[in-house]
């Protein structure tokens, strides 16, 4: 058996892709500093990376992080979702509540709808980064989860 572990992510439905997702934020919702696209690809402006996506990183780490980023392919955020994971297989969602790059509202949205046993830390996008503790035991509480199923 598998489950899903949704760390301060898009967990999108049946036909839904990031695009539709982030298509329509409401209002005073953050707005990530994307670049426009350059051969169909896409980065996060450099300056604006550490407040956006590692406000809670070290300065230093958050700066190497902003230069060592990999572009996104345009495409790859219009790709819709033929099968969500979370519909078939348990999953755990860790909501960074300080996350300027997808809303906490949404992040929870996204979970309580994938019907996810969710955690809540204080953290930013990189929370992978900033409070890996908090990540490693949602991962472990899954599968403790999955090895507590008949």
């Amino acid at each position: 058996m598998y489950a899903g572990v949704y760390v301060t992510a898009f967990a999108p439905d049946t036909g839904e892709s990031v695009s539709s997702l982030i298509a329509d934020p409401p209002p005073g919702a953050p707005v990530p500093p994307i670049l426009p696209p350059v051969n169909g690809f896409l980065l996060l402006d450099r300056d604006r990376f550490a407040a956006s996506f590692a406000a809670d990183v070290p300065e230093k780490l958050a700066a190497f992080m902003a230069d060592s980023q990999l572009p996104a392919a345009v495409d790859a955020l219009g790709g819709a979702v033929t099968e969500p994971a979370w519909r078939s297989k348990p999953s755990w969602y860790l909501v960074a509540t300080d996350d300027h790059m997808i809303p906490p509202a949404a992040q929870r949205a996204m979970s309580e709808r994938a019907k996810a046993v969710v955690t809540e830390t204080p953290g930013s996008h990189a929370v992978y980064v900033s409070r890996p503790a908090v990540v490693a035991a949602v991962i472990s509480q899954a599968a403790q989860g999955l090895n507590d199923q008949p």
